[in-house]
């Protein structure tokens, strides 16, 4: 009677996780996923337009770019073997392609993981650099050490996660349902090793994905935000130059408080696993569909805030059937002169263009008129060998 309880327990409560499952990561994950992929794209091609050339901007386009990946990782690592899990669709890229992809998309999702926590660091410390110390931005912020930037992150990212690309395998099984020869996500040697585990895996990852950056991330905020507050309080006496940086720093302190809320339960859940080895599952689950939430949701932010990037999106996008900005070139009302961020480059190239168009108008109207004020990602489950495997590393998949 006892036994028999017991296995309509875990039968309820397996039915009860596969749901939670489905829900979480084959409806609510892939359906943000496809929003975000189309925003980052969005932004990539407004962010690029030669009238937004700024080092902020190429640091945002960076981010997009590796926002992407990580939402392309998620759908294939826990999106679509989702839907295979309750609903028996998919089977094929389940049994099949999900085994074979998964040792290389896993790595290529934390090294898109770690380059997107420092990027958004970067911005910070940009940020920081533009509104704190401004005498010095016009040196330190520029297009080229942009670029710099990014290219020393995704460096650094790819030889710290070098040793990813050795932890997961795929093995060969028997399936008596399909009668057919199937494959399964397995861990490898080095997964097991204990001393791997706790050094690399927990500690290192722990302090260079967790501490360092949330630390910075407060510090410099922190210190923004009290700029930005003062700022505002004198803002009768501000140039619109600064104007305009303080109204981009604020942008900017909204992606990083989305950043912390989608990752502070990512957060708790490593803490739970490394020193108390506690695992719950659907705090992991929701963990990684909140760090989805966060790859997707930069564009909404931009849209709200950026002044200039709602105007170029409303343009391109949504002007008389516009598409892509092929119904006519810019026009210079405004879209030269007051790109999202004033330092870098691009400014040099604002200011000539609107001296121009302001002297030729001079000539045709006589005075000028005064102008007005400004995840660990790991593979999920999938079959019965792979049980212990994911017990031991459910909770890792976490983005920060």
């Amino acid at each position: 009677m006892n036994d028999s309880s017991c296995s309509q327990s875990n039968a309820s409560s397996t039915d009860g996780q596969l749901l939670f499952e489905f829900v979480a990561y084959g409806v609510l994950l892939n359906l943000i996923g496809i929003f975000g992929i189309v925003g980052n794209i969005i932004s990539m091609i407004i962010l690029s337009r030669p009238q937004m050339r700024s080092s902020i901007n190429y640091l945002l386009i960076g981010l997009a770019r590796c926002d992407t990946v990580l939402i392309v990782t998620s759908v294939l690592l826990f999106g679509l073997p989702a839907i295979y899990g309750y609903t028996g669709m998919l089977m094929a890229y389940f049994y099949y392609v999900y085994p074979l992809v998964a040792p290389i998309v896993f790595p290529v999702a934390l090294i898109a993981q770690t380059v997107s926590v420092y990027l958004t660091l970067t911005v910070t410390l940009e940020r920081f650099v533009a509104v704190c110390h401004p005498l010095q931005a016009r040196s330190l912020c520029t297009y080229g050490r942009a670029r710099l930037y990014v290219l020393l992150i995704l460096a650094l990212a790819t030889v710290y996660n070098l040793p990813r690309f050795w932890e997961v395998t795929h093995v060969e099984d028997f399936s008596p349902i399909t009668n057919s020869t199937i494959y399964t996500v397995a861990p490898t040697s080095l997964r097991d090793n204990r001393i791997y585990i706790s050094v690399y895996i927990h500690w290192l990852y722990f302090i260079f994905l967790y501490i360092l950056p949330f630390a910075c991330l407060a510090v410099l905020n922190t210190a923004i935000y009290r700029q930005v507050r003062k700022a505002n309080q004198e803002r009768q006496r501000l140039s619109r130059l600064q104007k305009k940086e303080i109204g981009l720093a604020t942008m900017l302190l909204c992606v990083v408080i989305v950043f912390f809320l989608c990752n502070i339960l990512a957060l708790v859940n490593n803490i739970l696993e490394a020193f108390y080895c506690i695992n719950i599952d659907q705090l992991v689950k929701t963990s990684n569909l909140l760090i989805t939430i966060n790859s997707s949701v930069n564009f909404v932010i931009y849209v709200i805030f950026g002044e200039k990037f709602k105007r170029l999106f409303l343009k391109m996008f949504c002007s008389h059937g516009r598409w892509l900005g092929h119904g006519g070139r810019d026009s210079p009302d405004g879209t030269h002169d007051d790109s999202l961020v004033s330092n870098g480059d691009g400014r040099h190239y604002s200011i000539r263009l609107q001296r121009s168009v302001t002297r030729h108008a001079s000539r045709r109207q006589g005075p000028r008129a005064p102008s007005p004020g400004p995840c660990v990602y790991y593979p999920k489950r999938t079959h019965e060998r792979t049980h212990e495997w994911d017990a031991t590393t459910s909770t890792t998949v976490n983005k920060l």
